[in-house]
């Protein structure tokens, strides 16, 4: 399953996630992973979250940042769920090019691999695409 958390910038998208993160570790079956591209929020991530810093990585695309999370699950088979903070952040642009097909390539590892992503993007939910919608 992908989960979009959608809105414009500052409307709590980040709480919120670090809210479903720390559920998700008293409810989940595996290991959680929190995804950021800072250590920013380190101290309001539960520490059993398993914590990775994109910054380190200079990552560019959608499509690194989907090999960066293959990386994640390939060492890792007892993930069941992961959450990314601040897509746009990571990749480096709020160009929605090749958007698509990454949060596609991700529900297929979801389905593949039994791993729930949940990913906050800062966009006007009245504006964005039927396909981010379909996510939120």
């Amino acid at each position: 399953m992908v989960e979009l958390l959608i809105g414009k910038k500052g409307t709590g998208k980040t709480k919120a996630l670090i809210d479903k993160v720390n559920t998700a570790l008293t409810v989940a079956k595996g290991n959680v992973v929190y995804i950021g591209s800072t250590d920013e929020n380190i101290l309001h991530v539960n520490s059993k979250a398993r914590m990775a810093n994109t910054s380190e990585f200079d990552i560019r695309s959608y499509n690194e940042f989907l090999g960066f999370i293959c990386g994640i699950v390939s060492r890792d088979f007892d993930i069941t769920n992961i959450f990314v903070d601040s897509i746009f952040k990571i990749v480096g642009t709020t160009e929605l090019d090749g958007f698509e097909q990454f949060l596609n390539r991700l529900e297929e590892m979801g389905k593949k691999f039994h791993i729930d992503f949940v990913i906050s993007v800062s966009i006007d939910a009245e504006t964005a695409p039927e396909y981010i919608k379909r996510f939120a």
